[in-house]
């Protein structure tokens, strides 16, 4: 049998297709078509994935979907950055393709694929560094999701009260502020402060790409960019961590391709503001990059 895992991301779509051992994986990734609903689009690209899967006697056993958004029991409950008409989607999908659907939260999912796959911690959080921020949390080996699923919603966390407006309805998140989004937010009002000599200062539409590209250039203004960014981050996380008390703190999504430049930035944030007994926490990158999520989708369906 075959599996399809599928990470329903911001501005594109990632599907694995791998058998019932975990072997024979492939990963292609769908820029999201703005034509098209997002659940049109995304039954299209499943049935084109399904047609294209190896002949096996039990064919297509099971569909996994990570979604950046709260997740309970299945039940999409919110989503900030894309807008799901059905949010039972489990349901919807089950009646399409008649196999069992599982739907989780992304970042959930990427602490459940590192811890399976590279981070064999019990105690970990993964902090998910994209268009948002999400956390998955990991206690004494299992995923904690809370009373209804709300745990892990770290890009939430209110660092400035009556701050900037955030999808959520709050103001003042962190994703805000230390997301992809956000790096692009700090550099355009960093160059607006000063006259200081960047690299960035030549780009049109500036990513979160171009800033980091140049912080780990040497760019003075991008380091200093990437400190306030790093600041907010390792001064966030050693709050939390407070809480949790996690042996090891793993950074991924598409920011963690920074690399470890940006842990070391995080870090010493964390560092200065730590409870003194969470200051031995290993900091690592996700072994598993920007991928984690689809494989932590894949694991849950064998």
């Amino acid at each position: 049998g075959s599996i399809i895992a599928v990470d329903l991301g911001v501005k594109k779509i990632t599907i694995l297709t791998g058998d019932l051992k975990g072997k024979s994986c492939t990963v292609k990734e769908y820029p999201i078509d703005p034509s098209l609903s997002l659940e049109e689009y995304l039954i299209s690209l499943l049935h084109k994935t399904k047609s294209d899967l190896p002949k096996t006697p039990c064919g297509l056993v099971g569909i996994s979907i990570g979604i950046y958004g709260v997740v309970c029991d299945d039940l999409v409950l919110f989503t900030p950055y894309y807008d799901l008409k059905h949010s039972n989607l489990k349901n919807y999908l089950e009646e399409e393709f008649q196999v069992p659907v599982i739907v989780e939260n992304e970042a959930n999912l990427s602490v459940i694929g590192e811890a399976a796959c590279a981070e064999h911690f019990k105690n970990m959080i993964f902090l998910n560094i994209h268009e948002g921020v999400g956390m998955g949390i990991l206690i004494d080996g299992e995923l904690y999701t809370g009373q209804n699923g709300y745990a892990g919603e770290f890009g939430h966390t209110i660092l400035f009260p009556d701050g900037r407006p955030c999808p959520c309805g709050n103001h003042g998140c962190l994703e805000q502020y230390a997301s992809a989004t956000g790096i692009v937010r700090v550099a355009g009002r960093m160059l607006a402060a000063s006259e200081e000599d960047s690299t960035l200062r030549g780009l049109q539409n500036i990513t979160a790409k171009d800033v980091l590209d140049a912080f780990k250039a040497g760019d003075t203004l991008a380091g200093r960019i990437m400190e306030c960014v790093g600041g907010l981050l390792g001064s966030a996380i050693a709050g939390f961590a407070a809480v949790v008390d996690p042996e090891a703190i793993v950074i991924g999504g598409g920011v963690s391709k920074a690399g470890q430049p940006l842990i070391d930035c995080i870090q010493k944030y964390y560092m200065k503001y730590a409870f003194p007994s969470c200051k031995d926490a290993k900091f690592a990158l996700a072994t598993l990059g920007n991928d984690a999520g689809i494989y932590g989708a894949a694991k849950l369906m064998l």
